[in-house]
Parts: C-alpha cells; sequence; structure tokens
C-alpha cells in the first residue's frame, strides 16, 4: 500500500526529530565530559591544599553532567511521576539504594528523580558492571569513584575484596552519602530464567517481574560501612539506660 503524503511528512518528521536528538547527545558527550576531565585537571593543587572542597567542586560538575544525561529524557517527552514517601528526608544521610533493574532506561530515570533531592547526587557513588567502564562516561565514572563490578562466578570473590578496599579508600574520604546498587546484577530480560530456576531450586518465590536480588555486595556494604549492633547499640559498647 502506497504511503500518502501526510504519512510520509510524519515519518519524516519523527526521523528528523531522531537525528536531532542523537546529535544533541553527541554535542553534549563531545563538550561536557572532556569539559568536565580539564577542569578537575586544572584543580588538582587544589585537591592537594584542600581536598574537602575539590571533591565538593567535582560533585557540583558530576551533578552537572547526570542532569544532562537526565535532559535526554526531558527532551524526549517523558516525565517521572514518583509514588511514596519523599526521599529528600534523608537526602543527607548514609543509604544504600536498590534499583531494580528492567533496561538501560533506568539509569536516565532515577537521573531525572534524583536531581532535586539535595546533594544526593553529588555525593552518590554508583556500583555498576565494568563494560561501562570502557564507554563514553566511563572515565568520568572514574575519576567520582564509582566502582566497576565483574559479573561471574569466576570473578566473584575476588570482586568482592575489590569492593571492599575500595569502599574504605574513597567512600569516607570524598564524602559519599548514598551508594546505588543494581541488585539483581544486570537487566531483568537477562536474568529472569536463572533467578527463577533458582528459586525453583531452593524454594523460593517464583518472580516475574524482578528477579531474586544478589546479596554479596549488598553485605560487603553493610558490613564494610555500618558499626556492628547489639539489639540496636553499637557493638562493644554499653547500653544507655534512662
Amino acid at each position: 500500500m502506497a504511503m500518502t503524503l501526510e504519512q510520509a511528512q510524519r515519518v519524516g518528521y519523527t526521523c528528523l526529530k531522531a537525528l536531532l536528538r542523537f546529535a544533541f547527545m553527541v554535542a553534549n558527550n563531545l563538550v561536557a565530559i572532556p569539559s568536565y576531565v580539564l577542569y578537575l585537571i586544572m584543580l588538582q593543587p587544589l585537591r592537594v591544599l584542600d581536598s574537602k572542597s575539590f571533591w565538593y567542586i567535582e560533585g557540583v560538575l558530576f551533578k552537572w553532567l547526570l542532569a544532562m544525561v537526565a535532559s535526554w529524557g526531558w527532551w524526549a517527552g517523558y516525565t517521572v511521576v514518583e509514588w511514596g514517601d519523599d526521599v529528600k528526608a534523608v537526602s543527607e544521610d548514609e543509604a544504600m539504594v536498590l534499583v531494580n533493574h528492567q533496561a538501560t532506561g533506568d539509569v536516565c530515570t532515577l537521573m531525572m528523580c534524583l536531581q532535586d533531592k539535595g546533594t544526593v547526587v553529588r555525593q552518590m557513588m554508583w556500583l555498576m558492571d565494568h563494560i561501562f567502564k570502557y564507554t563514553n562516561f566511563g572515565i568520568v565514572s572514574l575519576i567520582h569513584g564509582d566502582f566497576f563490578i565483574r559479573q561471574g562466578r569466576a570473578h566473584r570473590d575476588q570482586q568482592l575484596v575489590l569492593l571492599k578496599e575500595h569502599l574504605e579508600k574513597y567512600y569516607r574520604s570524598r564524602n559519599r552519602k548514598w551508594i546505588v546498587l543494581f541488585p539483581e546484577g544486570g537487566f531483568l530480560r537477562k536474568r529472569r530464567e536463572t533467578s527463577q530456576a533458582f528459586a525453583k531450586k531452593n524454594n523460593l518465590p517464583f518472580l516475574k517481574h524482578v528477579t531474586l536480588p544478589r546479596l554479596g555486595a549488598t553485605q560487603v556494604i553493610l558490613k564494610t560501612l555500618v558499626a556492628p549492633q547489639e539489639n540496636g547499640t553499637p557493638a562493644g559498647r554499653d547500653a544507655v539506660i534512662k
């Protein structure tokens, strides 16, 4: 069936919008990421003299970069509706955020959600697959102090040791607050079958829309950053009775 003039115009307009969006994303990356890197190179003397101020400035630049990524979704017409308690109330507290990972768009969505949550974006640490180290945003995450984790049973024990060392080295020294973790270890479509087989074998809930979380990284984070508790009191201390 032949395409009408109106349909052809609509297709042409859609293709033009897609091309403009792609060009905008490329231009963003070509300008913003090198600028971020060059500014921080210029500020290296400040890092030696006043490390706290250096990482504060780096956090501001990092937040701007994530706002840039979030703008891609906004420009495409996507909006985010938040439901439930406002997490801004704990934006200054230390927290581990467990994010259900459905697709790549989850990251952009999360960036959009967190932009107005105070200092969260500039003070958070991401845990992501090591493959992202080799993407356009990899250099930014390396400088910011995010952790790249290798997947697979062969690397599991070593990666947990490296994660512990990374947290001890960078989390406190760079004044990080939130840690963003995707507990499924990957996209839902890639993990669902394995998760369901594991659930069946171990008599666990059979899940269709999420996968069973992997606990290795979560346990390392909690053991490394949270003081041991005994009945709500830090271990090794006497309870205060009033």
